[in-house]
């Protein structure tokens, strides 16, 4: 009995046989994009997170998994923080009233595969049919589907009649739209705490028109200030962030004013609004893409009338209130509003921040990295290469310090510990 007690705490105070890992060596490493590049590194990965950063090439111990990128630039995992995936940029504008939710989370599961082929390991969903959008989210944090870690908004709040109403339809198909519009401060209160009952991350409001909606109103402030305030206060009594959609110079500051944490477009963004948002803190998500997707659809007869003459007016705007307002140093974060164009070209984004606003390529690696996690209040999960945090990492040919068009050449991608084959892999 002695005998057999000593053998049982022997085996309690043994220390336990170390975890294999997963060594990803980098010519390379840009750890942080805000700092100076590393040289040939490691990146120790256990459990789904990153263990250690090591300076030269660690030997591997039994069991160990090498991941051998000595010949590439490894950088953070990179966040979208404007996409909609369970929609498709060539679907008419009727699209919606035909497809049920079960369909619209097939379709997101495609587009999240193709966002993480394309390197983006966060995504922040800012318009969709609830179910479906958390529905994709789930399937992906557990484990069912690739693709990449989902912050959701849901559908957007809305005036009626406005940007993400249904307009110009039967009454029988703006009930399918669900009730995501409100009147005055109590009502928009009201549907906060319900998108929040309903699972949603983040909240968006329309604070002006938009350019794909079927209501020709123009492109100016929706809400009153009470009622974004009230939107905004709720929102964050629940912990919530606030993502305004808006065109118009007039909306664009009043939903800053109001405290909104991002402004989505800001076509027509004036001094009055970059002054408000650098003072506010606010980020500025520019979504050039999306202008640019806008344009090759034009004449195809994708969009109706009443949207075309929309879209050729805000074209000819394309990155001018981006370059102002990184001049004044407003924070940018990184979205395309993926879904108005195909999903997984999002990284085409980086070379129209440099090439049409004058962005250096640091600061566009940074707004897709660590300004795009702060924005999402993930920060302390994702955004950087350190301990501790998830390991997302993205692998790419040459220096994107240098050639920032390197982020539509990815070459390897591992989101949350998990290495996805990409489909040139073979290539």
């Amino acid at each position: 009995m002695l005998f057999a007690r000593l053998v049982l705490i022997g085996c309690l105070i043994a220390p336990a046989t170390a975890q294999a890992a997963t060594l990803v060596y980098a010519g390379t490493l840009i750890a942080d994009p805000s700092k100076a590049a590393r040289g040939p590194s490691t990146v120790v990965v256990e459990g789904g997170r990153i263990e250690a950063v090591e300076d030269g090439f660690r030997s591997p111990g039994e069991g160990d998994e090498v991941i051998d990128l000595r010949d590439r630039t490894i950088l953070p995992g990179l966040i979208d923080a404007h996409v909609h995936l369970t929609g498709d940029h060539d679907d008419p504008f009727y699209q919606g009233f035909i497809d049920t939710d079960e369909y619209a989370v097939a379709v997101g599961l495609k587009n999240a595969e193709l966002t993480l082929e394309a390197g983006f390991t966060t995504v922040r969903d800012l318009g969709g049919a609830p179910e479906a959008v958390f529905a994709v989210g789930r399937a992906i944090e557990e484990e069912m589907h690739p693709g990449p870690r989902l912050v959701a908004a849901g559908t957007a709040v809305s005036i009626i009649g406005g940007h993400g109403d249904m307009t110009g339809v039967r009454p029988e198909i703006v009930e399918l739209g669900g009730d995501n519009t409100c009147t005055g401060p109590v009502q928009c209160a009201e549907r906060v705490r319900e998108f929040s009952r309903a699972g949603a991350d983040v909240i968006k409001i329309a604070a002006t028109g938009g350019v794909l909606s079927q209501q020709g109103r123009g492109l100016g402030a929706h809400f009153t200030p009470e009622e974004m305030e009230a939107i905004v206060a709720t929102a964050r009594s629940l912990g919530l962030k606030v993502a305004a959609h808006a065109h118009g110079a007039r909306g664009v500051e009043a939903a800053v004013r109001a405290g909104v944490s991002s402004i989505e477009h800001g076509t027509f963004i004036d001094d009055a609004g970059i002054e408000a948002m650098r003072q506010r803190g606010s980020y500025y998500v520019p979504t050039l893409l999306a202008f640019r997707g806008i344009e090759e659809q034009l004449g195809t007869g994708i969009y109706t009338p009443v949207v075309e003459k929309k879209i050729r007016q805000v074209i000819s705007h394309t990155g001018a209130g981006l370059r102002a307002a990184y001049a004044a140093g407003v924070p940018i974060a990184y979205g395309t509003d993926a879904g108005v164009f195909a999903h997984g070209r999002n990284g085409e984004e980086a070379a129209m921040m440099v090439e049409l606003s004058g962005l250096p390529p640091r600061a566009v690696l940074e707004s897709a990295t660590v300004n795009a996690a702060d924005l999402l209040g993930i920060a302390d999960e994702t955004g950087t290469i350190e301990p501790g945090k998830a390991a997302d990492l993205i692998a790419v040919d040459g220096d994107p310090m240098e050639d920032i068009t390197a982020l539509e050449r990815i070459r390897f991608v591992m989101a949350r510990g998990r290495a996805h084959d990409l489909p040139s892999a073979a290539e």
